[in-house]
């Protein structure tokens, strides 16, 4: 059975409204490779008045991260396309106007720390005010729902790159999510366009990848993403400003040939390994540096774990005096240390300090009680509801 988008099964009778706002960017395609922003702009009888985009710019413009964008007018249809990620985080009342529904057409990548979602959220908590019913499209999770990874965000931990109790490898798709947050809101919960044909495994066969993010280029970056973000937290090169970002990591003052030789072969490493690699970024950090590293080579896609991989990663990383901590600001949060967000608590920045390699391990591990908690519950109700 082919695989089908809520957007590929949309239909103007199946929208709670003619008055038309999207929330959006240029990865939520049908099958012929249309956009939402064009699929809904053509449909009779619909009028799609504003555009709403997250982080990176609807047409993800912005390359480099934590990048504000400005809005404009839409070349095309003539609407104005918002920016929600620049003066405003969230849609004002004045967006919100003349809407009676807001549509959802977003990819996300499966985990927490991607804002894509918080811009959903706080969409709809602003639109729940406003009394405006919400539609989300729903679209595959490229990580599958069969395995999660981390605990979930502690209290006193929340901002941009995680708003809510859920882990880092999180198993939901859009739409779950919507639901999830909306019951934790205590907002009425959106509609959904559920898919056809998706089982769950990852991003489907046959089905085009449009990279969500500049620096999300192929579905194996995806699957690397949920733990090699956390070197964002450090001085340590992520990629950015390479063409294999997420994948290779480093820095001038590491030896990418003893990181390699301890960490293959271990636990940490299961499912792929690190190749000794040096690059020079064009952008980012160390940028026109040569950077001594790694990169990550998956062998099998099943097994690896992401989240493990970059922790034990960073343990070895942090044997290096020069390796440390980046202080904020980080995506608009001027606090509390990066680090301590991403992880959703002070766990990995207390493990790494002590060594504690049997304490990483067990914090990153899928944590099986998970799904008897709140957002397991959320997930199977989820699931049963859009079947």
């Amino acid at each position: 059975m082919k695989h089908l988008s809520g957007l590929d099964l949309l239909t103007p009778d199946r929208l709670p409204g003619r008055e038309v706002g999207l929330l959006s960017h240029y990865a939520a395609v049908n099958r012929e490779l249309r956009s939402s922003v064009d699929v809904i702009a053509s449909m009779e009888g619909v009028h799609l008045r504003a555009v709403f985009g997250p982080q990176h710019g609807f047409f993800g413009e912005t390359q480099d991260n934590m990048i504000e964008w400005s809005g404009y007018t839409h070349p095309l249809h003539g609407i104005p396309v918002y920016s929600l990620y620049g003066s405003t985080r969230e849609p004002t009342p004045g967006m919100l106007d003349g809407l009676d529904c807001l549509v959802v057409d977003l990819q996300d990548v499966g985990s927490r720390y991607y804002t894509y979602i918080y811009t959903m959220a706080l969409c709809m908590r602003r639109c729940a005010e406003a009394g405006i019913p919400v539609m989300v499209l729903d679209r595959p999770n490229p990580l599958g729902f069969r395995m999660i990874e981390g605990r979930p965000l502690e209290p006193g931990f929340e901002s941009f790159v995680g708003m809510y109790p859920i882990p880092v490898r999180h198993g939901l798709t859009i739409a779950e999510l919507a639901l999830l947050f909306a019951k934790l809101d205590g907002i009425p919960s959106p509609s959904v366009l559920p898919m056809e044909g998706w089982d769950g495994m990852g991003f489907p066969d046959g089905t085009d990848w449009v990279y969500p993010s500049p620096n999300m280029p192929t579905r194996e970056t995806a699957l690397v993403y949920p733990g090699m973000c956390l070197f964002e937290a450090t001085n340590l090169s992520e990629g950015r400003g390479t063409t294999r970002p997420f994948h290779v990591f480093g820095a001038p003052w590491l030896d990418g040939g003893l990181l390699a030789g301890e960490l293959n072969g271990s636990v940490w490493m299961e499912g792929a390994l690190l190749r000794p690699h040096e690059f020079i970024p064009t952008f980012g950090k160390h940028k026109g540096e040569t950077c001594r590293g790694a990169e990550i080579h998956l062998r099998d896609s099943l097994a690896f774990r992401p989240l493990r991989a970059a922790v034990g990663i960073l343990m070895h990383c942090f044997r290096y005096s020069r390796t440390r901590w980046n202080p904020p600001p980080y995506e608009y949060e001027l606090e509390r240390l990066p680090v301590d967000i991403l992880a959703g608590g002070e766990w990995l920045r207390s493990g790494v300090a002590d060594g504690d390699a049997h304490l990483l391990l067990e914090m990153s591990r899928g944590d099986p009680r998970a799904h008897a908690g709140l957002a397991g519950e959320m997930m199977l109700y989820q699931r049963e509801l859009m079947a």
